[in-house]
This record gives C-alpha cells, sequence and structure tokens, in this order.
C-alpha cells in the first residue's frame, strides 16, 4: 500500500472513531449552547492528550494499557470522572441564573483533556487500532508520520465543530430552553457512559481478583 491509499484508509478509521457517539460527543453538544467554536477548543484540549500519548505509544508504551491493572483503574476513575461530570450538567441545566450556569465557566480545553484522558476506550484503541495505523505510517517515514497525525487531529476537529456549532445555533434560534435540554440529555448521557466504564472495570476487577 502506498502512504496515498493509506492516509485514506486512516482518515476512514478515524472518522468512524469520531463520530461514533461517545462522552466527548455529548460534551461538546452542552458546551456548543455557550459557545459556538466550543468544539474546536476542546478538539485542541483532546490533541494535548493524544499527541504525546501517540508519541510514547508509537516508542513502545502500548503494552502498558494493555495491562489488566491498568485498564481496571483507568476504567474505574475515567467512570467515575464522567458520572460527576454529568450530574454536574444535569444539575447546571435547573441552577441558571440569567442565562449563566456554573457548567458555562469550566473551560472547553479543560474538558477536552479531562475527557481524553478519562476515557479508558480511547487509550485502548489507541494501544491497538491507533498503534496498527501509527507503526504502518512510520514505515512510510517520518514527513506521513506526521502527515497522519495532523489528518487524525483534522477529523476531531472538524467533527465536533460542527457539533458545537450546531448546538449553537439551536439554542440561539429555539432559546435558553433548548440549552436546559441538552444539559440534561448531555448529562444523562455522560452519566451513562460513565456507568458503562464502572461496569466493565468492575467485570474485570472480578476476574482479575
Amino acid at each position: 500500500m502506498t502512504y496515498a491509499p493509506f492516509l485514506l484508509t486512516a482518515v476512514a478509521i478515524s472518522l468512524s472513531g469520531v463520530i461514533a457517539p461517545g462522552p466527548m460527543t455529548a460534551a461538546t453538544l452542552a458546551a456548543g449552547t455557550r459557545s459556538r467554536h466550543a468544539g474546536a477548543i476542546i478538539a485542541l484540549g483532546h490533541a494535548a492528550v493524544e499527541v504525546p500519548l501517540m508519541l510514547l505509544i508509537v516508542a513502545g508504551a502500548g503494552a502498558v494499557f494493555k495491562i489488566p491493572s491498568v485498564k481496571i483503574g483507568i476504567g474505574l476513575a475515567g467512570g467515575a470522572f464522567l458520572v460527576l461530570l454529568g450530574v454536574q450538567l444535569f444539575m447546571a441545566a435547573w441552577e441558571r441564573v440569567d442565562g449563566e450556569d456554573e457548567a458555562a465557566e469550566r473551560h472547553p480545553f479543560l474538558t477536552g483533556v479531562v475527557l481524553t484522558a478519562a476515557n479508558p476506550y480511547f487509550l485502548l484503541w489507541w494501544a491497538t487500532i491507533g498503534l496498527a495505523l501509527a507503526t504502518e505510517a512510520v514505515t512510510f517515514g517520518v514527513a506521513v508520520f506526521v502527515v497522519f497525525g495532523i489528518v487524525h487531529w483534522l477529523c476531531d476537529l472538524v467533527w465536533l465543530e460542527i457539533l458545537s456549532v450546531a448546538s449553537y445555533q439551536g439554542t440561539e434560534a429555539l432559546g435558553g430552553w433548548l440549552q436546559q435540554a441538552v444539559l440534561v440529555v448531555c448529562g444523562l448521557a455522560l452519566v451513562l457512559f460513565g456507568h458503562h466504564f464502572l461496569f466493565d472495570a468492575g467485570l474485570q476487577l472480578r476476574w482479575y481478583l
């Protein structure tokens, strides 16, 4: 396979992962009710974790994320954080004062950083599928590896920006009640994702013990 077909394959695989509903989707929609370009800022926070992780995994650290105790620890910590974040969003929907709420003070960049680091499936994706893509990119040379990283991140940037712009425009058109509805739905989604992470980690812990 030459590098051009490889990059197209990387884009397709990256988009399939980005578009799939997850904690980042829910958080971006919630942030988008307050800021049109929250998605772009969240993507920057995501990259702040993803780029160093990608380099570490290519260097051989990917095996660490396959260790049962590490996977369990990430799942428990990430699940607990998502539940907490979901509850905060849910409560913020009912604590708005003159259109402002406590959740509005949470910077989208920090949201991108924390949700990326707290997602065990994201780490596992890079330790498996991502590792395979990155390793193949390296075989074409450093330049292609860099382009692969940029293209992969651009998929995140474009999709998250689309989500936040759509959420912002919907709120502008339909008023504050839509912001409340989005916060409630996204808060519930984060709680469900968090419980799923905790459940999976609990099952692994049970077998591990």
